[in-house]
């Protein structure tokens, strides 16, 4: 049986997770705290994407951070157009593979032809696949098996990571 200290503990401990998952910052599936590696058509020094993107803008993109649900207006943005990466340019969705997820994130089935890659990231068990600009190798979100047709993938995308270019 458990100790009235361990109960405790293990309560202080369940909220201080639940707090840093609802604010962002925790990274319980071992994702390494900088955007992807390797050698991408765009490279900046820490400082010039500091002064390029606002500060979550660079949380997101260079640090793999994750906003906030339903904190970004992309995620009712209905009308006609790109989303692009914030931190390149680069056109990665149409809103024509826009849906509603109500997950609380920009939502779609498919990028636009060779705009992002993907990668596995994971720990203990737990893995799923990091999607970043092609480009800049900026962190946008992650991809789920649970989307709808016609590819049944959902593109789960940070809103802060990407900017609306209506058509």
């Amino acid at each position: 049986m458990a100790t009235r200290r361990e109960i405790l503990f293990g309560t202080a401990v369940g909220a201080v997770a639940a707090t840093a998952l609802a604010v962002g910052t925790l990274r319980i599936f071992g994702a390494s705290a900088h955007a992807a590696e390797g050698k991408f058509e765009i490279t900046r020094s820490k400082e010039e994407w500091k002064k390029l993107l606002t500060p979550q803008q660079y949380a997101v993109l260079r640090e793999e951070d994750t906003e906030r649900p339903f904190s970004s207006p992309l995620d009712k943005e209905k009308r006609k157009g790109i989303f692009a990466c914030a931190g390149c340019d680069l056109p990665l969705y149409s809103s024509a593979a826009k849906f509603d997820s109500a997950t609380g994130w920009p939502s779609f089935y498919a990028p636009i032809e060779r705009a992002v890659d993907t990668r596995e990231e994971g720990a203990l068990g737990f893995y799923r696949t990091e999607v970043h600009c092609r480009r800049c190798g900026g962190h946008l979100g992650h991809v789920f098996n649970d989307g709808p047709k016609p590819t049944g993938l959902r593109y789960c995308m940070n809103g802060v990571a990407m900017k609306f270019i209506p058509a």
